[in-house]
């Protein structure tokens, strides 16, 4: 990011992925700041939350706001001291509220800075798990803002949205991966518009048209150190293996079945002799098209280096964390669990009655289960009786997306390998190299099934 010269950056939730030491030091290597109105430790901000640059003879103001939804869909723990308390946080509330008047705070100071223009820059997305805290959220409840950039959800939305005083406020969201890359453009006469401009082609432009610069160079000699191992060929596939819908290009791996969430559960529950197996949704990240297979692509697949644990856990619990998969259904969840060795159905019209305290962790279940008839290995799931259960340590030793349940349950291996490495174990030991029709209708084997 300092070779190709970035003027201001923010958090999202990934940057804390690593621990809150690695992100702040990273931070210190940055050539350019860091900002977000509402990142805090104990209640004091822990960068500016505004940043000025000047262009054309104007000054534009940029405002950070990171979701509060990062408390869950980062590991929990990089939020927490030795002892388990929260001390950083993202202005996190039940109604909003206090997050809004950050911003407006940030939006006034930087008026009263000379800002000619602010415009937010966010990482909140427009799910409606990420409710109250969405771009739209923001912008309703608050004023001064010219255009909202926005990020978290992987959408590509371009609308207006009216602020807090009936002013029309456009947002832009830039999809993912940088197929896309959008733009603000502000004219002479003090017109706005955002765009995107797109790029579809799976070679990358400095590939297809043979750029050379600094930022090519740098990308080239570190491909040409890691390509002998990442090209190694792990097996093949006949089909492709899939995150997205195939017919609409829907994402589907964070609301429901595909064969490559199978892939991953089975090869977890397989490796670890579990009962039952599970991998978030949001932990799968790349499709694996037909044809050979390199650990280039099962990296790319499982990108984040998740470490795998077996624990013993009721079939309560079990329970508990179907039904707060499939909560948000059949809106999209990152922690949506893809998984083997059980199934199991569930009412799509009823709404969830799951609890939820101020930091997006589960509390439990206030009214009716969504899910119904559970079955692990073709047998009625046993509330009372103990399992063997597999998953990511981010989920069951760290609390990611909230999954609380499994946090008092008795350990029996923990971290044994990462995900990536276990699949490409799989793939060759189990398969034989050969992924097969097992694992050929792109909407999986039907584990779980929505019923209207």
């Amino acid at each position: 990011m300092n070779t190709v010269g970035y003027d201001v950056a923010i958090p999202g939730n990934h940057e804390f992925d690593y621990g809150m030491d690695v992100f702040l030091a990273l931070t210190k290597k940055a050539e350019f700041p860091y900002i977000s109105c509402n990142f805090n430790r104990q209640g004091e901000r822990v960068f500016d939350s505004y940043a000025i640059k000047e262009a054309a003879g104007k000054k534009i103001a940029f405002v950070g706001i990171t979701t509060p939804m990062t408390m869950t869909s980062s590991v929990p723990k990089s939020f927490q001291d030795e002892n388990g308390n929260f001390i950083y946080g993202f202005l996190q509330g039940d109604d909003g509220s206090v997050l809004y008047t950050a911003v407006q705070e940030a939006i006034d100071s930087a008026r009263a800075a000379g800002a000619d223009y602010v415009i937010a820059m966010g990482h909140m997305g427009e799910t409606s798990n990420c409710r109250p805290y969405t771009y739209e959220d923001v912008i309703s409840h608050v004023s001064g803002l010219d255009a909202f950039l926005d990020g978290h959800s992987h959408d590509t939305d371009l609308v207006k949205v009216k602020d807090k005083d009936g002013k029309e406020v456009p947002r832009a969201a830039c999809g993912t991966k940088m197929k896309h890359i959008g733009y603000v453009n502000i004219t002479k006469d003090g017109s706005i518009t955002t765009g995107l401009i797109d790029w579809s082609s799976r070679t990358t432009a400095p590939e297809l048209f043979g750029y050379d610069n600094v930022v090519s160079e740098k990308i080239a000699k570190v491909k040409e150190k890691m390509s002998k191992d990442l090209d190694v060929v792990v097996g093949t596939t006949q089909y492709d293996l899939v995150i997205n819908d195939p017919v609409t290009d829907v994402r589907l791996i964070r609301r429901s079945e595909t064969n490559l969430g199978d892939l991953c559960a089975d090869m977890i529950k397989d490796q670890m002799e579990a009962d039952f197996a599970f991998i978030g949704g949001g932990d799968i990240r790349a499709t694996i098209t037909n044809g050979k297979i390199t650990k280039k692509q099962i990296i790319q697949v499982l990108p984040w280096n998740n470490e795998i644990d077996l624990i013993e856990a009721t079939g309560q619990q079990i329970k508990d964390a179907l039904e707060w998969s499939i909560h948000s259904n059949p809106d999209e969840f990152g922690g949506f669990l893809q998984i083997s060795g059980i199934t199991f159905e569930y009412d799509v019209n009823m709404a969830s009655s799951v609890t939820i305290d101020e930091n997006g962790m589960f509390t439990g279940v206030s009214g009716k289960y969504r899910v119904r008839n559970i079955k692990v290995g073709g047998k009625p799931l046993d509330l009372k009786k103990t399992y063997k259960v597999a998953g990511t340590d981010y989920i069951i030793g760290s609390n990611g997306d909230g999954y609380t349940m499994f946090k008092d349950c008795k350990v029996l291996t923990r971290g044994s390998k990462i995900d990536n490495q276990l699949l490409i174990d799989y793939i060759e030991t189990n398969l034989g190299g050969v992924i097969g029709e097992q694992y050929a209708d792109p909407y999986g084997e039907g584990r779980m099934v929505a019923i209207q």
